[in-house]
């Protein structure tokens, strides 16, 4: 019994002394490990502390990355075209067309195998938006942008390494996008207001609304005799002509032709000055403006004929001391049944161009007191017509085109300086515009 109690004994012994060994050698590792992580963490708080010295945070790198590469210098905007042709041959163009890559394409053809050296663009079409990023500040204000030519620059470029004279079309009066954002400035509907006055009587707290005129497209037109009107599209003109563009062609610049025009009331012109005062006025404000500056103008085909303002404000003599170019509108398909004694004018188109250009021209020696062999000091515009190049009234082939193109130069003879092509669908006869052979 005695052997087994100090058997017992030694083994209680041996444990507890194992044990103990155990907890001693748990104890010394905790410590170590909490000696290296405090030392770690000091080390890692030294690094991190605010730089008293010139040492760096990281060491510096073996082969320093290299400094980015600086971006070039926008190109500066396009020239105006060194030798721009003395006849031109224009095509109209929609601002949505010539933003097509396919529609350059089409050009591109077109001007490798016609006789077309001249494009007009739209700056400000029928809606009022223009067509590019202009930096005329009321658009700009007024976000009054349709953006379908993404860079105006490269556009211009493009034309000009073609040698392609470039004519921007700005459509003046009618503008329904400026109608809307400036109605203090467009023509309103004076019957619609006093039907409203009248439901509504006005009150100290309570203030009329003009209601906009609208034509017969449902379109809104801006009063012609506003002199902010004015300085908004010449504003146009200017940034057109920064951007390279070599003549401004000024198109609606009238007095409405159509809808209830006895309604229309207007909240600048007083109607003491007559429309064709108005529209004259505008003319000699456009030159000295822009003056030394290539500027053109379309008119009515009629006003070749016409004595008077056809209730629109356009004479033909009010345009003669103002501009560059001339433009009447001869369409065949415009003129009335009996014009020149035709059933239908536009069956024949180089009689009707014919006859209203030999008009105009008797009209410019009549104003000028030319003769044929004098021509007065103060005449600076040509004649350069607008010509019909679509189905309306007959199916236009290019026989009638050309007749179109004879007839005018037949017509000015020596004064002849080219012409323009319209043709809404922007696509063009080349059988009429064929290199000569």
């Amino acid at each position: 019994m005695e052997f087994f109690k100090k058997r017992d004994v030694f083994i209680v012994s041996t444990a507890i002394a194992v044990l103990t060994a155990g907890v001693f050698f748990i104890l010394a590792i905790k410590i170590f490990f909490a000696t290296q992580t405090k030392t770690a963490l000091e080390n890692q708080n030294n690094a991190l502390a605010p730089i008293a010295s010139d040492v760096p945070l990281l060491p510096p790198s073996p082969s320093p990355l290299p400094s980015p590469i600086a971006p070039l210098p926008p190109l500066p905007p396009p020239a105006k075209l060194k030798n721009p042709p003395e006849i031109i041959k224009a095509v109209y163009i929609t601002g949505w067309s010539v933003g097509s890559q396919s529609y350059l394409n089409y050009l591109t053809n077109l001007f490798e195998t016609t006789e077309i050296n001249a494009v007009v663009i739209d700056i400000k079409d029928y809606s009022g938006l223009v067509s590019y990023a202009s930096g005329a500040p009321d658009a700009v204000k007024y976000n009054l942008y349709s953006y379908a030519i993404s860079d105006i620059d490269s556009l211009v470029r493009f034309f000009h390494d073609k040698n392609i004279y470039v004519i921007g079309r700005i459509s003046v009066f009618e503008d329904p996008a400026y109608a809307k954002a400036r109605p203090e400035l467009a023509i309103y509907d004076k019957e619609k207001d006093k039907e409203k006055t009248e439901d509504f009587p006005l009150n100290n707290s309570m203030e009329l609304f003009n209601t906009l005129w609208k034509d017969n497209k449902g379109l809104l037109w801006l009063d012609p005799a506003s002199k902010e009107v004015w300085d908004y599209n010449i504003a146009f003109a200017e940034d057109a002509f920064y951007h390279g563009f070599d003549e401004i062609n000024f198109d609606y610049v009238r007095f409405p032709s159509d809808g209830k025009t006895e309604n229309m009331g207007f909240p600048v012109w007083d109607e003491k000055n007559s429309m064709s005062e108005v529209i004259k006025e505008f003319f000699l404000y456009l030159r000295n403006e822009l003056e030394g500056k290539k500027i053109s103008v379309d008119l009515f085909g009629q006003t070749t004929i016409n004595r008077d303002d056809m209730g629109i404000g356009q004479i033909l003599e009010n345009a003669f001391e103002y501009f560059d170019y001339i433009s009447p509108m001869i369409y065949p398909s415009h003129y009335a049944s009996g014009f020149a004694g035709f059933v239908n004018p536009a069956e024949h188109p180089y009689e009707v161009v014919k006859y209203s250009l030999d008009s105009a021209v008797l009209r410019e020696n009549d104003f000028f007191g030319l003769s044929s062999v004098t021509e007065s000091n103060n005449k600076i515009f040509k004649f350069r017509p607008w010509l019909q190049d679509f189905d309306l009234g007959a199916d236009y082939t290019a026989e009638m085109v050309k007749q179109e193109i004879q007839a005018t130069q037949d017509a000015l003879g020596t004064d002849y300086k080219g012409f323009m092509l319209w043709s809404p669908s922007n696509i063009y006869t080349q059988g009429a515009i064929l290199i000569s052979e």
